[in-house]
């Protein structure tokens, strides 16, 4: 008798612990009886009755993600691939519809995004995919977010992480972006020559204006002081005339000691004799004279007056 107890205790210790089981967090038991569905149940320690009950499945509740790669054609005829991530979730009080109503969920929300995408896309030209990829993720979320929630799924985000179109297409595009980028570059450049030559010109101009004033101001210095000159000498006893000869005289001395001193002048031949000053002199006397007697016949004479017919 004690033989066949031994047996019959295991027996029911194994069906005792059986009865037990327990759910992870964020996970859903779907328990069926004599293969019908029974019940759900959530995370914790939970109870079925042995051999009757069985779990069929353990249904995830976390956020999940599925990526699917579109190949399609824009408004201009370029073929891009398109990657779109899709967010979805289980509701936990849909686990029933999540189950039993979708088989192979990842199917069935890949073939309403390639739908989507294929009917966007196509409206919209290479430049506007780029620019207007959230409103293409908007699009396929509205999409499967009425078709899903009936099968116990929530889509809670969808995003275009990725547009990528023909190695050829993107090299053209890249051309016209360097280009686009050397010809604001030689603008620039062009700009900064032009500023350059204007403050160039300016600079010279300020430099012929101080230059021509500081000629102006050493002329008037030098008859400044050649006036002085003359007034010194009719003081010791010597006319305007001598004075304004031997003025000139020192004057060519120096000019012609300045041009020895010079190492690197060419060769210069000036008159150099006793009567050099005063020769000087006199034709500089007469040319004022000539100058003045011909300005006094022009103001003299009167404009003709044209009879009128």
């Amino acid at each position: 008798m004690g033989y066949l107890l031994i047996p019959l205790i295991f027996f029911g210790l194994v069906i005792l612990f059986s009865s037990f089981f327990t759910v992870k967090q964020q996970t859903a038991a779907i328990i069926e009886r004599f293969g019908k569905f029974n019940s759900v149940r959530t995370s914790g320690l939970q109870m079925k009755i042995p051999i009757v009950d069985r779990i069929v499945s353990r249904v995830g509740l976390k956020i999940q993600q599925l990526d699917v790669i579109i190949e399609t054609k824009t408004l201009d005829d370029v073929f891009v691939k398109l990657k779109v991530s899709v967010q979805y979730v289980v509701i936990k009080s849909k686990v029933y519809e999540a189950f039993y109503k979708l088989e192979y969920p990842h199917d069935q929300i890949t073939s309403y995004v390639f739908d989507v995408v294929r009917a966007e896309v196509p409206k919209m030209k290479l430049d506007d995919v780029f620019v207007k990829k959230d409103d293409i993720a908007i699009a396929v979320k509205g999409e499967l977010q009425d078709a899903m929630l009936d099968y116990g799924y929530d889509i809670i985000k969808t995003l275009v992480t990725d547009i990528d179109p023909d190695a050829q297409v993107k090299e053209a595009m890249n051309r016209i972006n360097a280009s686009e980028r050397e010809k604001i570059a030689a603008q620039f450049e062009g700009d900064a020559a032009r500023i350059l030559i204007v403050e160039k010109a300016k600079a010279e101009a300020e430099s012929k204006r101080l230059q021509g004033q500081g000629i102006a101001d050493q002329r008037r210095e030098i008859a400044r002081g050649l006036e002085e000159s003359v007034e010194v000498l009719n003081k010791v006893g010597i006319n305007s005339q001598e004075a304004s000869a031997l003025i000139v005289v020192t004057q060519h001395y120096d000019t012609l000691q300045s041009i020895g001193e010079e190492t690197n002048s060419n060769l210069i031949l000036l008159p150099n004799s006793p009567q050099t000053g005063s020769d000087m002199l006199n034709n500089m006397v007469a040319s004022f004279t000539a100058s003045n007697m011909i300005g006094e016949s022009m103001k003299k004479q009167k404009p003709k007056q044209i009879d009128k017919e």
